[in-house]
């Protein structure tokens, strides 16, 4: 793990690629903490299944009232053969397509899960240094307890990322992103059908595989999206403007989302391989969006912090060895 100082920043941006969610700019103030340097990757969450015997929201077959409680009341039950365990997939078109229609590129593939990232027949084998995904918000959870860590605030996550750089629009300061000299691992090319590659990848990377920020941290720009521990709220930052500088901020009480009152959503931060600047410029600092948090996908995963306090308890919890 890496140590953040912690210290007061402008959380949010009025730069000309961000959105309403991440308005208005304000103050807010962090104490210190350490920080995984990287995503957690499949070698590590498979250390953490081996001890524990864990089985993740992908691998289980879903709930059909968990399904019908985040639909509008009167919705049909979905096919009953759809109810079978697996998670969402990216998959790429065939040509151009709006760029409002996600469900063309995301596909439910059943048996797609941590250890099949593109459903049957796809394996982690070669790519343990890569991060793990199709990991629900428990499942993030769950890891981080074991590990006897928790997820970041999105305020902490924020100002990690930024790296000691405040108020710039990316983690690595005013250049804009650069094909022939990329700076992360985000989509080359025509989003969703076409990947240049220029950054050496098509879906994930090892991490680390990118230089780091000012503060040691590898990807907290692109690769995979990160859990933080945050409800979500689009108007979270409207809520609170005013009221001066907030120490340790966690969020709203409850998630709220205009457009899906059903949602239970927590905060995602960083981007990922799939951010292009046509439709989603996401790897920047300051973006932010809502993940449901039952539901993995192939491009998000998730990083864990400790307090110094969650240390010293740690400590205390040691049995010294019999003399």
């Amino acid at each position: 793990m890496v140590w953040i100082p912690g210290g007061q920043f402008q959380m949010g941006s009025y730069d000309r690629l961000a959105r309403p969610a991440e308005q208005p700019v304000h103050e807010a103030y962090v104490d210190g903490f350490w920080m995984d340097a990287t995503e957690v990757t499949n070698a590590q969450f498979a250390a953490f299944v081996d001890a524990t015997g864990y089985v993740t929201m992908a691998e289980q077959a879903p709930n059909l009232d968990d399904i019908l409680g985040q639909r509008s009341p009167g919705s049909p039950p979905p096919p009953a053969d759809s109810l079978v365990p697996g998670s969402l997939v990216f998959t790429p078109t065939d040509g151009p397509v709006p760029l409002d229609r996600y469900d063309l590129w995301w596909t439910w593939t059943p048996g797609a899960n941590w250890r099949h990232p593109e459903g049957p027949g796809s394996t982690i084998a070669g790519r343990e240094e890569h991060p793990v995904v199709h990991v629900a918000y428990d499942d993030a959870v769950a890891y981080a307890t074991w590990a006897g860590k928790r997820l970041p605030t999105e305020a902490e996550w924020e100002f990690a990322a930024r790296g000691g750089l405040d108020g710039k629009p990316y983690v690595w300061g005013d250049k804009p992103f650069s094909p022939e000299h990329p700076q992360a691992n985000i989509w080359e090319g025509q989003f969703p059908y076409r990947n240049t590659r220029d950054d050496g990848f098509e879906r994930t990377a090892p991490v680390a595989s990118f230089a780091p920020n000012g503060f040691g941290l590898f990807d907290m720009s692109g690769n995979v999206w990160e859990w933080c521990s945050d409800w979500f709220r689009p108007d979270a930052y409207a809520l609170s403007a005013g009221a001066g500088p907030v120490r340790n901020p966690t969020g709203p009480a409850q998630c709220y989302v205009p457009n899906d009152p059903l949602a239970v959503q927590r905060v995602i931060r960083g981007g990922s391989f799939l951010c292009n600047d046509s439709y989603c410029s996401a790897y920047r600092p300051s973006a932010r969006q809502g993940g449901t948090v039952d539901t993995g996908l192939s491009h998000l995963g998730f990083r864990c912090v400790m307090t110094p306090a969650m240390q010293a308890a740690a400590k205390s919890r040691e049995v010294p060895n019999a003399q």
